[in-house]
């Protein structure tokens, strides 16, 4: 008789240093042929991962509270997306689906008309990536109107490709010495709670303000923005900012493109981030939390304006993949089934009291701030509010040598980022708060 493999452990277990010997001889040769401009937060080797759990090379198991940045929220290995990978994979890999089509295609497209806001008729193309995605809708909002300038909000982020850098706002490590970018690309203010008192309404006019004053609207094709702002700082913006942008495009034949690449798919309590205030978005770009860590990413938009692009003008070789059509099928599958926007809402139940608390009698903290399972925790030196980077690295430094996976970002590197899967076990996602709590208390005591 056959003996079952080891099941593998369902909480943290650290059984060397971190990174581990194995780990770390594995980086060793990453250095001799892997680009150096290709780096790694945490240089651990992962063998297997499941739920909440990173399982390494050298038999330590990390609480992941990063999902690959947004990307595993029904998390790894879910057998809703195994099961119909393996299946695809057995019957076949690729055709281009500009070549030979395929069902799967045709079914995720029909997914994400029934999910994303809106009543209307809508129609997606898929491709590869989040950059990917953004650069189309740009393309597509550009034809469609007939008009050139694309409006974008400072701390965005949205790719680093050549006309995704020009969409991003921060230069170091994205955009400084890759220049020049694509023109037509202009910047206004976004509303940042934490840093500005205003209304959502009040930051809205002065954004619209400068669009109308420097650009005029009828040169406006499309003003693109992150409902809740990722690799910026997860900057969630006030009350009415959104709306009011929304409704000044709507008067003015300008599109309102939503950038739900890392806010999608259940992350924020709901399908998607613009339902907190009922946006409803013309063209929406969706990637990461749509496969479950398969490559996959779409632009969803008004039947009107995604038929106005003549064939062949969108697509790509890999766009559409059928395995990783498959992959997000599984995903929506177990993302509604589980009802995992409800999963997020929890999560962020339990995350929000618990870090507010520790903000409150700590003047390191200028910010905690975010919804459902998209959390972010702003550093500043105590008693001001001037960015701490320094020991934000700290306290993820220390994260990371006790095992849990968390993330930093902000446009002044101070923000740690929580982004769990889904489905989590409470005790885990308990324990992974529990060390981040302590680091915190180290290191801003």
């Amino acid at each position: 008789m056959t003996a079952s493999p080891p099941q593998a452990p369902t909480a943290r277990v650290l059984r060397t240093e971190i990174p581990g010997p194995h780990s770390r001889e594995l980086h060793r040769r990453r250095a001799a042929t892997v680009a150096s401009g290709v780096a790694s937060v945490l240089p651990v080797y992962i063998a297997e991962a499941a739920g909440g759990l990173l399982h390494d090379v050298d038999g330590n198991s990390l609480i992941d509270l990063g999902s690959g940045i947004a990307v595993t929220n029904v998390g790894n290995a879910a057998p809703e997306v195994v099961e119909p990978v393996r299946r695809q994979v057995a019957e076949f890999t690729h055709t281009c689906f500009m070549v030979t089509p395929y069902e799967n295609y045709l079914q995720v497209c029909e997914e994400l008309a029934a999910l994303t806001p809106g009543e209307h008729e809508k129609r997606s193309a898929l491709f590869n990536s989040g950059a990917e995605a953004v650069e189309n809708a740009v393309k597509i909002a550009r034809r469609a109107t007939g008009r050139q300038a694309i409006v974008v909000f400072d701390h965005a982020y949205h790719g680093r490709t050549n006309l995704t850098m020009a969409l991003t706002a921060k230069s170091v490590p994205y955009k400084h010495g890759f220049g020049p970018f694509a023109p037509e690309i202009y910047r206004v203010p976004m509303s940042y709670p934490a840093r500005d008192a205003r209304t959502g309404a009040q930051v809205a006019r002065e954004a619209i303000e400068r669009i109308e004053k420097q650009l005029g609207a009828d040169s406006v094709a499309a003003v693109l923005i992150e409902p809740i702002q990722g690799e910026g700082g997860f900057i969630e913006p006030a009350t009415g900012f959104l709306p009011a942008i929304a409704q000044w495009c709507t008067d003015n034949g300008v599109l309102f493109i939503a950038d739900e690449i890392q806010t999608g798919f259940c992350r924020t309590g709901e399908w998607f981030a613009c339902e907190h205030e009922d946006v409803v978005p013309d063209l929406i770009t969706t990637a990461k939390g749509i496969a479950g860590g398969l490559p996959l990413a779409a632009v969803t938009g008004r039947a009107e304006l995604m038929d106005a692009m003549p064939p062949s003008s969108l697509g790509g070789t890999y766009g559409g993949n059928p395995v990783a059509c498959a992959g997000a099928l599984g995903a929506i599958r177990a993302m509604r089934e589980r009802d995992l926007a409800r999963a997020a809402r929890a999560i962020g139940d339990l995350m929000l009291p618990r870090l507010r608390a520790l903000a409150a009698s700590s003047d390191a903290i200028l910010d905690v701030r975010g919804r459902g399972a998209m959390i972010g925790i702003e550093f500043v030196k105590p008693g001001t509010s001037e960015p701490d980077p320094e020991v934000t690295s700290r306290i993820a430094g220390t994260c990371h040598a006790q095992g849990v996976v968390i993330l930093t970002c902000g446009t002044y590197g101070n923000v740690i980022r929580l982004l769990p899967p889904l489905v989590i076990e409470q005790s885990v996602l308990d324990e992974g708060l529990a060390v981040l709590e302590a680091a915190i208390r180290e290191h801003t005591s």
